[in-house]
């Protein structure tokens, strides 16, 4: 096979992966061939076991078009999502699903200088634990925060090697191509694909968690800006509270926004003697933590509802921002802080009642994300199909995935 039928064979499962199901006629459009050479390549594929007809398009008064889709377990992709505690890894099949349980554990990245060998070490554990060849899985992506450069693989903030890049360092140990991104790229790429933002053509993705992070989607693509930094959401200095953030300035919206600032001021209201449900929370295990006040808001208690409803209002001080700048037709609350749901909505309004130019503000929806806590990995995933026809996965497409025995 030549290694441009190679490309284009790629191409078709590029865009059945991100679109599920489509006709051969949508192929011929998205890979800019000829229908009777499309109709050709997905007939290979099609005899090799890769893609399968899935019935008929709805009726559009002529003959109904064949519709097409992947075979979930023809590939998989190893699928990390990281923050500055905690790192989740699962493997996905072609559908999007998992077909293992996902590995939690935490990996402190700051100040930590073998957080690199770790998390390395944990993917390869993963992949020879789940059983699957390493020939028919497509590539890793992981989400990670700080300062990432998608395209040199390289992250300014945490995990630098000794030598190279980060994508250079886990590829070498572990024989698969590794892409990554920021964290909160990865999870508006999700909602872009997958999730609240898809079919919109300029959405917000707001990272609520540690720290407030951006994905930005303009024009119906993901935007990374000139240097793949683009959405430090979290550090617009929006107040005057001398507060010290993680970046070295003060006064950043993360200072009174994030999760651990949640936390933080959970516990000051217990010490003062507020009434609630909620006991004294550990700033050591700050996941459970936040499972605590978001059970305990789910409840009714009044002061987790009062705190979270604090930390929504000085979020939509910042989209009011994002508003005034690039008028998106949707706002989307994803990531860890989207288990909140509704009750990040009402707050978020009032800034935006009290802060933005109505006549702007009138036509932005405020969703909360459908893919929640699962976009980053979901995000993650897509990352290595976005880069699958100039990855490095040399298999020849000829034998769909199978698991080792």
């Amino acid at each position: 096979m030549t290694e441009k039928n190679q490309l284009y064979r790629k191409k078709i499962i590029k865009h059945l992966y991100f679109s599920n199901m489509l006709s051969c006629a949508d192929l011929s459009e998205k890979i800019n061939k000829s229908l009777p050479v499309t109709t050709k390549m997905l007939g290979k594929l099609i005899e090799e076991g890769w893609v399968v007809e899935t019935g008929f398009a709805a009726s559009t008064g002529g003959r109904r078009a064949v519709m097409y889709s992947l075979k979930p377990d023809v590939l998989y992709i190893v699928s990390v999502a990281m923050d500055q505690l905690i790192t989740r890894i699962a493997i996905l099949n072609m559908q999007n699903s998992q077909v293992t349980a996902t590995e939690i554990f935490e990996l402190p990245l700051p100040r930590n200088t073998g957080a690199l060998a770790a998390l390395t070490e944990k993917i390869d554990e993963v992949i020879n634990r789940s059983g699957i060849c390493r020939t028919n899985i497509a590539g890793v992506g992981i989400g990670m925060p700080g300062f990432v450069d998608a395209n040199k693989g390289q992250n300014y903030t945490f995990l630098e090697p000794e030598q190279g890049t980060v994508t250079q360092y886990i590829s070498a140990r572990i024989k698969l191509p590794v892409f990554i991104d920021n964290d909160s790229r990865l999870i508006a790429l999700a909602e872009l694909m997958f999730g609240s933002a898809r079919g919109k053509k300029n959405a917000m993705v707001i990272n609520v968690g540690w720290g407030v992070g951006l994905g930005m989607i303009l024009n119906g693509e993901l935007f990374r800006g000139h240097n793949g930094f683009a959405g430090e959401f979290s550090h617009i200095p929006l107040f005057l509270n001398n507060k010290l953030c993680s970046c070295g300035k003060s006064g950043c919206l993360e200072t009174e926004t994030s999760l651990l600032v949640v936390i933080e001021k959970a516990n000051k209201g217990l010490k003062d003697g507020k009434i609630s449900l909620l006991k004294e929370l550990s700033a050591e295990h700050a996941e459970e933590a936040f499972q605590e006040i978001i059970k305990a808001a789910g409840k009714g208690d009044k002061f987790a509802v009062e705190i979270l409803s604090e930390s929504g209002y000085n979020i939509g001080r910042g989209v009011a921002i994002l508003i005034h700048l690039l008028n998106p037709e949707v706002v989307i609350l994803s990531g860890r802080g989207s288990s909140a749901g509704k009750i990040w909505q009402a707050p978020i309004q009032q800034a935006l009642n009290e802060h933005c130019i109505p006549r702007l503000a009138s036509n932005t929806e405020i969703e909360i994300s459908s893919l929640g806590y699962q976009a980053e990995i979901t995000g993650a995933a897509a990352l290595v199909m976005e880069n699958f026809e100039r990855s490095d996965f040399r298999k020849e497409l000829t034998q769909p995935g199978a698991i080792a025995k």
